[in-house]
């Protein structure tokens, strides 16, 4: 009997084990990061970064976004929600309300006023986002008494994780260099948030210019430095190392330097230390977004040594941030997860002096030419009431007006479409079913279509096209160099394994619920990652 009652009590410790909660969850997202880039420079990495999170953490070797656009902030906004924009509604940077024909950028809000700054940079909050975020959900399992702390170089990249009841989301505004937030959140920034700002990071950051971390000549996994292919800094004439980082606003400047992570890094840090995060008797939330190399990706592309450069930087920012929670939490007291907001496309000139296909589409000239081809069909009416995230958005009063059916416009557009180089599908954004194009991508489709705030059509480029400037690179599509992003989880209760099997960003958030043993997002559609 002795026995057995020893025995029961073991399993309900072991069972009181397996229930606790992490002291701290991490989540680390890495503007514009394909996958290719964990292994690209794996042998240039320390031990203590990227490496440690792939081989002592779960590796999603084959994760992906199921929707298309693929871009920043309805990345941002999926990966904590756990669903796609037809559900949550972000769907792009920027997008038409349909309802009224006005421009929306994803997290406006003129109800609140910037804290921190005298600029209109903190004119913004969550309230775009229609459903609740993982952030959300762990706060309101424990009767809202953790605390949620989201970072940023971008508003986009900070408010949509720290989702409705975030403590604080911080963005870097360049007009003084500042961390701001926005009355959404606070009255005033706190004390330690001020302090900060008073030491002038950023200006010392830039003070130093940039130049390559290793020899110049090690960086051989990229192509040559002074390429045609690659945009210059602000005041530079090659785009080449070293960079002085005094064209220009060098507050801005910084943006597009792996000193913005560092800034992040920095402020992140100090928020785990001075908000008591992992130490407040609850599980606590810091959700980082690392958003230098989108800057530094569009501008020079995906095989320049800057991007290189940026990484092997990230990689000991990262470190940091592992070390730091080792000694103050203590190890396994903490759950990370890092993924990407989106991946990117090639220089398509870069490609092209490959003999390989691609190629920049001239945007304006086609909605130009199709306006003309629907003007030249219906009459000097307008049709089409704007454009964003490769949709267009019809007038509908319009067409009500002079009872112009929307597959009779469709066949103009498609007509004027195929003249131009590139253009590879129009498809009906509420009639995916019928389009020529694979199951796959008809679904991407449908995941990122909202009525609400979607275009009536989406015109579908080749691969490796893009709308877009001839230097430097960009992103959105639904070809897999845009969806394919990292997806590691390492820390508490996480043991080394690799896991092969198709994964979706969907699935992050829906995984991160099960094993804190919490609700869901409300708009959830993930399956858990086994």
């Amino acid at each position: 009997m002795k026995k057995i009652l020893i025995l029961s009590l073991a399993l309900l410790s072991l069972t009181a084990t397996a229930q606790k909660r992490p002291a701290l969850v991490v989540g680390i997202v890495v503007d514009q990061m394909r996958y290719d880039y964990l292994n690209r420079y794996y042998d240039r990495y320390s031990n203590n970064g990227f490496k440690r999170l792939m081989n002592e953490g779960m590796n999603c070797t084959d994760n992906h976004y199921n929707y298309a656009p693929t871009v920043t902030a309805a990345g941002h906004a999926s990966v904590y929600t756990g669903t796609v924009p037809a559900v949550h509604g972000i769907v792009g940077n920027e997008w038409i309300e349909v309802s009224n024909g006005k421009k929306m950028y994803c997290t406006d809000d003129s109800t609140v006023q910037t804290v921190g700054s005298k600029s209109k940079a903190g004119i913004m909050s969550p309230k775009n986002l229609w459903t609740s975020t993982i952030t959300d959900q762990l706060k309101m399992a424990q009767n809202y008494k953790s605390k949620t702390i989201a970072i940023a170089l971008k508003d986009r990249g900070s408010i949509l994780p720290g989702g409705h009841t975030a403590d604080a989301a911080y963005w870097y505004d360049s007009a003084d260099g500042y961390w701001i937030s926005s009355s959404f959140y606070l009255k005033e920034l706190p004390t330690w948030v001020q302090k900060f700002n008073l030491e002038g990071r950023p200006q010392k950051l830039v003070s130093q210019g940039w130049n390559t971390l290793y020899p110049i000549s090690t960086y051989t996994r990229s192509a040559e430095d002074n390429s045609l292919y690659e945009s210059k800094l602000p005041g530079e004439k090659t785009p080449t190392f070293p960079h002085d980082l005094k064209g220009g606003n060098a507050l801005e400047v910084l943006r597009t330097t792996p000193y913005g992570n560092t800034l992040t890094k920095d402020f992140a840090l100090k928020a785990i230390e001075d908000e008591h995060l992992g130490k407040n008797g609850t599980t606590d939330f810091l959700a980082i977004s690392f958003s230098s190399p989108d800057y530094v990706g569009h501008s020079f592309g995906p095989q320049s040594i800057e991007l290189e450069d940026t990484y092997l930087r990230l990689d000991q920012d990262i470190a940091e941030i592992l070390s730091y929670l080792d000694a103050k939490l203590g190890k396994n007291q903490y759950l990370v997860f890092l993924t990407a907001d989106h991946a990117v496309a090639e220089i398509p000139a870069y490609l092209q002096s490959k003999r390989m296909p691609g190629g920049v589409f001239d945007n304006g000239k086609a909605i130009n030419e199709a306006k003309s081809a629907l003007k030249q069909a219906f009459g000097e009416v307008d049709i089409i009431s704007g454009t964003d995230n490769y949709q267009i958005y019809l007038n509908q009063a319009n067409l009500a007006r002079l009872q112009i059916s929307k597959e009779a416009v469709g066949k103009v557009l498609e007509k004027s479409f195929k003249k131009q180089p590139g253009f590879a599908e129009l498809v009906d954004m509420r009639q995916t079913a019928s389009s020529p194009i694979p199951s796959l991508y008809r679904e991407m489709i449908t995941n990122g279509y909202n009525q609400h705030r979607s275009g009536d059509f989406m015109y579908l480029l080749k691969p490796q096209w893009f709308s877009g400037n001839k230097t430097g690179t960009t992103h959105s599509s639904l070809y897999a160099y845009d969806t394919h992003v990292p997806l590691l989880f390492f820390g508490w209760n996480i043991k080394p394994k690799e896991v092969s099997q198709r994964t979706s960003i969907s699935d992050i958030s829906s995984t991160l619920a099960n094993w804190l043993k919490i609700n869901e997002p409300s708009g959830s559609i993930g399956k858990v990652i086994q």
